[in-house]
């Protein structure tokens, strides 16, 4: 019971690894706030985990949805930046609109979830987490919009957390970085292209450990950023990437 007495909120939660860390938050005692912009999807997910999870339409790219969100909560411990996409393409390949896409799901999405959740959370303090990934922090030449919208997120973890900690707030904002994670994103990658048993298999040939991870190996360090035990620690960037890194 970790997060005993906390409430969450956690962006992308209906599926993927919103619902793993909705799913691993709910057993640790939290109560959770599953946002997304997928209504049967996230209430289903709420209905399954029990009266400690709720649901809420939020479209992380729409200030509105953000001020309605947090209006409707009355005190919350942990804002999840999750919500996010992934598209395939090098920069010959990715046009002007596929790039804005991007960024406007995973960098504006992410200021959005930041801005709000510590002008909810500054008179108490909390935990920000924003879900950023190891291509945040090593290019690939067919991730060119993805590339540059998670190192986005990287460095701008790492304001927010000088913000907050200079402004003595008590938010702490930091950014888990996965490898590649079995999660329905990556399904839609692999939809994209036009090899992706071959695309698969160099995945897990870059990770050092021999696989891919899973969304549950992603929630266990999201518990750990969420509760006390993480009071030391802000603007880090934790690499869950099964070495790939090294």
């Amino acid at each position: 019971m970790r997060l005993n007495g906390k409430t969450a909120l956690i962006t992308g939660g209906s599926s993927g690894l919103g619902a793993a860390m909705a799913t691993r938050f709910i057993a640790e005692g939290a109560s959770v706030v599953i946002a997304d912009i997928d209504d049967a999807g996230g209430k289903a997910l709420a209905a399954e985990l029990g009266p400690k999870a709720s649901y809420i339409h939020l479209d992380v790219t729409q200030e509105a949805d953000w001020a309605s969100a947090m209006d409707g909560i009355a005190a919350l411990d942990c804002v999840i930046n999750n919500a996010g996409i992934t598209t395939a393409g090098n920069i010959e390949q990715i046009t002007l609109a596929q790039f804005r896409h991007e960024f406007e799901i995973d960098v504006v999405g992410v200021f959005l979830g930041c801005k709000y959740a510590v002008a909810k959370m500054k008179a108490n303090g909390g935990s920000i987490i924003n879900m950023s990934s190891l291509a945040g922090i090593k290019a690939t030449a067919d991730l060119v919009a993805y590339n540059g919208a998670k190192a986005a997120v990287a460095i701008m973890t790492k304001s927010v957390a000088a913000h907050c900690g200079k402004s003595g707030y008590g938010i702490r904002c930091n950014s888990i970085h996965p490898g590649v994670i079995r999660t329905p994103i990556l399904d839609k990658v692999l939809a994209q292209v036009p090899n992706p048993d071959e695309v698969y298999a160099g995945w897990v040939a870059v990770h050092p450990i021999g696989r891919i991870g899973t969304p549950e190996e992603i929630a266990a360090i999201a518990v750990y950023l969420a509760s006390d035990e993480s009071g030391f620690t802000t603007g880090a960037e934790f690499r869950i990437d099964g070495g790939s890194s090294i």
